[in-house]
């Protein structure tokens, strides 16, 4: 009986043994397998997952998430939060136009799906990544209560906290992969925002526990001042405005251009505005998109020389359109406190200046696209769009530097990176920034190298905080330079030098 009873025990502690071990290794949720994806006819190198996750029950938030699983190894590789900014854009942008897993060609016709194909610099190549739609009201995010579209910086950090919450537990085999948070252009005050939440949850000891590491920001919103100051600078450096106007410009403003305090000082402003107008803010070397005709500009009237033009040709190897839509205040406003209006608040209407985003909206508005990756129908969350009005909008958390600040004394690695021909959000800002934390130089002002080619430049700092630029791109870093994006962000990813 003695023998009995310790087989008995030791059935029963293997028993356990076997539950803690199913539980440490669920396997992501069934329901959110995407089994097809129309317009792509190949074999997809990883498994993708979409669906909602509820952030609120009793207002029925919803945001709305898609996951790339690493083509890699995605038991180690990290896991990737990715936010496109606005605010007001969904992060389908970065998936369709930037660093998702397909490059789309256009129809054939005005109703015909896009055809997808493998994106070799996927970003998935390397990492677990989810695209995430937010806040609430954003891209296929929703909400029950029409007054959540009523937000703002901290209740957007707040609601993806829980978000990140709630997707661990439904995938809790990546909670122990290493976690970052990426964005763009107002995502650089999404991610710190968020990381600073993450961050303060672990010091808390909320379960889950994430394996936060740090966060990357690219061309990214950070403090009114530094954004305000940067476009002058950046103008003069580019030889997009004279000797003479620089000097004069600076005289009469003494170097605060984003709040001009005399008359003189504003005037002078203008006439930089001036000679400003007709480049495209995002990209200073791609035409601004008017209609089907600029696209035939590229290689003819501009007033760009062909160096220039070449300077900015993409890799890209299906371009879908000229430009992408950074951000929704006019040039040289920094973002300020109270409300952010989105480009459709701005202007009145659903079209953005300089855009073509014809490809994304035909494929996410395709209502078998909507069911294949589980968003709800247009009767539910309306028709998609790239950057929505239907958002009101508060920046209410202040400077970034701020955020910047404490959670690289904590430890987390940072990396801030910057498309050197971006005007919407100058690399000169960034720059300056970044120097003005305070930190040691650890790793002096060099280029970086990809293919035995300058790809651009980096300075980095005590504390784990780098400064990357990256020549010849434009606002969103990955569209314009997708190979030299996937390798720093691999070598960073890897603890690399990059």
């Amino acid at each position: 009986m003695a023998g009995n009873a310790v087989v008995f025990r030791c059935f029963t502690l293997l028993l356990i043994c076997v539950a803690v071990s199913f539980v440490r290794t669920q396997s992501a949720p069934e329901s959110a397998l995407i089994t097809s994806i129309p317009g792509f006819n190949g074999t997809l190198p990883s498994k993708h997952y979409a669906g909602y996750v509820t952030v609120d029950e009793s207002r029925g938030r919803k945001l709305y998430y898609y996951f790339v699983v690493s083509e890699r190894n995605p038991s180690q590789d990290p896991v990737v939060l990715w936010l496109n900014g606005g605010p007001g854009c969904s992060s389908f942008d970065g998936f369709v136009y930037e660093h998702g897993p397909f490059n789309f060609e256009a129809g054939k016709t005005p109703n015909s799906l896009p055809t997808l194909h493998l994106n070799p610099y996927s970003w998935s190549k390397v990492s677990n990544i989810v695209y995430l739609d937010s806040p609430a009201g954003v891209g296929f995010s929703y909400s029950g209560n029409e007054s959540d579209y009523i937000t703002g910086d901290l209740k957007t950090a707040s609601d993806s906290h829980t978000f990140l919450f709630k997707w661990f537990e439904l995938y809790p085999e990546f909670l122990s992969n290493p976690f970052y948070i990426v964005g763009e252009s107002y995502a650089g005050v999404y991610v710190p925002t968020l990381s600073y939440e993450v961050a303060k949850g672990i010091d808390e000891g909320v379960k889950p526990v994430l394996n936060f590491k740090g966060y990357m920001v690219g061309n990214g919103v950070t403090d009114d001042e530094f954004d305000g100051n940067a476009l002058v600078p950046f103008a003069h450096g580019m030889g997009l405005i004279s000797d003479d106007l620089y000097k004069e410009v600076t005289s009469e403003c003494r170097g605060n251009y984003y709040n001009p305090a005399s008359d003189s000082c504003e005037s002078k402003l203008e006439k930089v505005d001036e000679d400003l107008e007709g480049l495209n803010i995002y990209d200073i070397l791609e035409p601004c998109y008017h209609g089907p005709a600029t696209i035939k500009m590229i290689n003819g009237n501009t007033k760009l020389p062909v160096s220039f033009r070449m300077l900015g040709e993409t890799e890209r190897p299906l371009p879908v359109r000229t430009r992408m839509f950074g951000r929704a205040w006019p040039l040289r406003s920094p973002v300020r406190d109270g409300l952010v209006p989105t480009w459709p608040q701005l202007l009145k209407t659903t079209s953005v200046l300089c855009t073509n985003d014809e490809v994304a909206t035909a494929w996410l508005n395709n209502e078998v696209v909507r069911q294949a990756i589980h968003a709800e129908s247009v009767n539910v969350v309306d028709t998609w769009e790239l950057c929505t009005g239907r958002i009101q909008f508060h920046h209410d958390a202040g400077s970034m530097i701020k955020y910047h600040k404490n959670l690289t004394s904590k430890g987390y690695r940072a990396l801030i990176f910057s498309g050197d021909h971006d005007m919407c959000v100058p690399f000169t800002g960034s720059q300056a920034w970044t120097r003005s934390v305070g930190y040691k130089i650890v790793d002096e002002w060099r280029p970086w190298i990809v293919n035995d080619q300058v790809a651009g430049f980096l300075q980095g700092y005590d504390y784990n905080l780098t400064f990357i630029t990256i020549k010849g791109s434009g606002h969103t870093v990955a569209e314009y330079k997708p190979r030299e994006a996937l390798e720093f962000y691999t070598r960073w990813l890897d603890g690399r030098k990059i």
